[in-house]
């Protein structure tokens, strides 16, 4: 279905090809995940497949793609879209329409679908997704999540051969990025549809893979099953770096399969002093939000929700798509809408204040990291970081570097991949410092390397007493981040307390290691690496 000869990709005035001599060829019918650190050339790849590369991109391509036995070099990317869907990480972006419906029609508008079909399709895909009760919602007032699944939707009803997926559960909670992977893998099994899917959170996906394609970074494509690749991969699951701990062969790709050889690291285990993961010590908070509500027309995103942040502290903000998570992020900076509800910072409101007093207040980083981004290069936006928030020069590029690495500093922000761009809008806002930073969703696009960076940074933050909020679907980034966890639900708070209580109490937000391993309070491979070594001891 998908054959690549001999092909290479160099963009202008970059220092070496971003492909390079790709030899791969992918069956009709196979899931092949696509992995590989932020920026290495996974986006171009995938742009490979339905002639964005170089079609649109620009760059010179050397060497042949076809698709279904069609040479991507003659054919416009609009020639393929009925045989190639493909899902961007940015949903919002590719929507041409206002309401959800309308944009599951609109793709089989333009190939001349007959009305009846069209029904019937939307139908399915709305029942497909779990997405029925949002028909006739406008697009911009879902949640990233909700948004992410209709973009899936509006591909899927034109029934492509080949499906294309960057990113696609980055925005969504687990529960639903279960129901798409298990449409997806359907639509693999029953229909025999190709999908090349690259998704960072592997944890997620790397189980339903027929095979996997590895980007180690120096052009080149590895092509191979999943458990073949991930022996040596830098960038791994949870469950393959506990079973790389434990010495299990082969490695497991699921917990399921890790379970099955747990029993002696259970029993090693019994004697550890079990980890301790409670809140660390507070005083005052630095900000109270006494019952904030939000409104949109008749829809109460946000009901009376108290909340007091404490400095020193991760608080992980947890909830399925569109319970109120973002909602409140922006109500609490002062921002977005509130119907009702105060906040007070340093003895003030944010929402009362100038927007530039109000960001050094409560610093937000929105989904859309882009929003940030105004300035003509990388270097540009860095310096103006460093002036505005009164760092030292070099302090956000310095940040920069250690969530992405080798980010070309002369390269405009809306060349980056969506990794990149949201690294970038991390470090403005992390060399800001303010008293109280809120972030929602801030690893979509992150590898684990810059997952554990950015991490790092966090904790260096709360160190000096600042306080961070994280609106989040990424559990594992919560279990290794996280002091505190909040859990929305239909705009109320329903859970609140220390990260190993909720977590593994939970059905939908255990991390991988507390799945495999059970009772014990054990989160991460950290957790258990650092058990081990004091038995060993």
């Amino acid at each position: 279905m998908i054959n690549l000869d001999r092909v290479t990709v160099t963009y202008p005035d970059a220092a070496r090809p971003t492909l390079r001599d790709v030899d791969l060829t992918i069956a009709e019918g196979e899931l092949v995940l696509v992995s590989g650190r932020t920026g290495v050339g996974k986006s171009t790849l995938l742009g490979l497949l339905n002639g964005l590369v170089p079609h649109f991109t620009g760059g010179h391509l050397q060497g042949t793609v076809r698709i279904d036995g069609i040479d991507t070099r003659h054919r416009a990317p609009r020639e393929l879209a009925h045989l190639v869907g493909v899902v961007g990480q940015d949903p919002l972006a590719g929507f041409v329409t206002d309401i959800v419906e309308d944009e599951l029609a609109y793709g089989m508008e333009q190939l001349g679908t007959p009305p009846d079909t069209m029904r019937t399709r939307v139908e399915e895909t709305l029942d497909l997704l779990g997405i029925a009760g949002l028909r006739r919602r406008p697009l911009q007032s879902l949640s990233g999540g909700q948004q992410q699944r209709v973009a899936i939707g509006s591909v899927l009803t034109a029934h492509p051969r080949v499906l294309v997926l960057d990113e696609p559960t980055s925005a969504l909670d687990p529960t639903a990025a279960e129901e798409v992977l298990a449409a997806v893998t359907r639509l693999v099994h029953d229909l025999g549809v190709t999908v090349v899917m690259a998704e960072h959170r592997m944890e997620r996906v790397v189980q339903y893979a027929d095979g996997m394609l590895l980007l180690p970074g120096d052009g080149r494509v590895l092509h191979g099953t999943p458990a073949e690749l991930l022996v040596t991969a830098v960038s791994v699951p949870p469950v393959v770096r506990l079973g790389r701990l434990a010495g299990w062969t082969p490695l497991p790709l699921s917990v399921r399969d890790a379970r099955r050889l747990a029993a002696p690291l259970r029993a090693r285990l019994a004697d550890a002093p079990a980890p301790y993961r409670g809140l660390p010590p507070h005083g005052a908070p630095v900000l109270v939000a006494e019952r904030i509500t939000v409104r949109y027309g008749r829809v109460v995103a946000v009901r009376e929700v108290s909340l007091r942040l404490h400095a020193g502290q991760v608080t992980a903000l947890m909830g399925r798509n569109g319970s109120g998570k973002s909602s409140l992020l922006w109500a609490v900076q002062g921002s977005g809408a509130r119907a009702a509800g105060t906040v007070e910072v340093a003895g003030v409101d944010p929402h009362d204040v100038p927007g530039r007093q109000a960001r050094r207040l409560v610093g937000l980083v929105p989904q859309t990291a882009a929003d940030l981004l105004y300035l003509e290069t990388v270097r540009a936006e860095c310096e103006a970081a460093d002036r505005e928030s009164g760092a030292r020069p070099g302090e956000t590029r310095a940040l920069l570097e250690r969530i992405a690495t080798g980010i070309d500093p002369d390269q405009h922000p809306r060349d980056l991949s969506e990794g990149q761009r949201l690294a970038l809008a991390l470090a403005v806002q992390l060399a800001a410092a303010p008293r109280v930073l809120l972030l929602d969703e801030p690893t979509r696009g992150l590898d684990y390397e810059a997952k554990a960076a950015f991490g790092a940074v966090l904790h260096e933050l709360t160190a000096r007493g600042h306080s961070v909020v994280l609106a989040t679907h990424d559990v594992e980034l919560v279990a290794e981040v996280a002091d505190r966890v909040v859990v929305m639900a239909e705009g109320e708070v329903v859970a609140d307390g220390p990260v190993a209580h909720v977590l593994s109490g939970s059905t939908a937000f255990a991390p991988q290691v507390s799945r495999v391993l059970g009772a014990g309070g054990w989160l991460t491979v950290g957790d258990v690496e650092r058990a081990l070594s004091a038995v060993a001891t």
